[in-house]
């Protein structure tokens, strides 16, 4: 069930998209933006006011197209897709800004950053410099947002109380990961690589037992009913961004180029 903060943050995002000037637009243009995100979830809720936003400050000149719930694949292909000029833009994870600019991954080092203040800190230091080595790479961050702390996730009986007890069990990690494998490697555990949409299939079925995620995910991704306890401890701050190919926010008239910009940041 979505929370009464969340509809909150919602509706105040509607109303600072009210707030923008509308701008005159020059041709009729489709931004393609590829998600994760199931359309009733509150990210999808976010990305329809967006939506709306953008074409009614464009006279309807600009639109977003949403491909919700992973339809592009998950984040490794929708970055290629984008620089394939297959897909506009993307909602992606700090899994997927790696595959634009790894050093990104930083910030999702396991047990380094476990409070929003100590992320925001190392964020704000690093920011230009992430944001440049996007921009570098053929993409515009258009704007940061927060998942949620993650925390560790089981199914059925057993705890974990250290990491030998990881051995034992099942635990997801996502393919285009590249801090987990090493992670699990160290331990001495064996993850089973899937794609995000591949999880609930696999939690029902027994194929995964443990996960590491935010609790929103969980929820959101109909993840928690097919699991049993959590962990209380923090193991990090998951971020992500609205990222869009730097050629395809060059193709647009400048009026609809600031819209996108302007809306984006908000909508981030």
């Amino acid at each position: 069930m979505v929370s009464k903060k969340t509809l909150t943050a919602v509706l105040a995002a509607a109303a600072m998209f009210v707030g923008l000037a509308p701008g005159e637009a020059h041709a009729a243009e489709t931004v393609k933006i590829g998600t994760l995100a199931p359309k009733q979830s509150v990210w999808g809720q976010v990305f329809q006011v967006w939506e709306a936003a953008v074409k009614k400050k464009s006279d309807g000149k600009l639109e977003l197209q949403f491909f919700y719930n992973g339809q592009q694949g998950d984040e490794g292909a929708m970055v290629g897709k984008m620089k394939a000029g297959q897909l506009d833009g993307a909602a992606i994870t700090a899994v997927g800004l790696s595959k634009i600019y790894k050093p990104i991954l930083a910030l999702q080092l396991p047990g380094a950053l476990t409070t929003w203040d100590k992320l925001e800190k190392a964020q704000g230091a690093l920011k230009g410099d992430f944001e440049k080595g996007v921009k570098d790479a053929g993409f515009e961050l258009l704007g940061w947002g927060h998942v949620g702390r993650a925390h560790l996730f089981l199914k059925g009986d057993g705890k974990v109380r250290n990491p030998e007890d990881l051995k034992g069990r099942k635990p997801y990690i996502r393919r285009d990961d590249v801090i987990a494998p090493v992670f699990y490697q160290v331990i001495g555990a064996t993850p089973v690589p899937l794609n995000v949409p591949e999880v609930l299939p696999q939690l029902k079925t027994g194929g995964v037992d443990t996960l590491n995620a935010p609790a929103l995910a969980v929820e959101q991704l109909q993840w928690a009913p097919q699991l049993s306890s959590a962990s209380e401890q923090v193991t990090g701050c998951a971020v992500g961004a609205l990222v869009v190919s730097g050629s395809r926010m060059k193709s647009l008239p400048g009026d609809l180029r600031t819209i996108m910009t302007d809306t984006g940041a908000i909508a981030g």
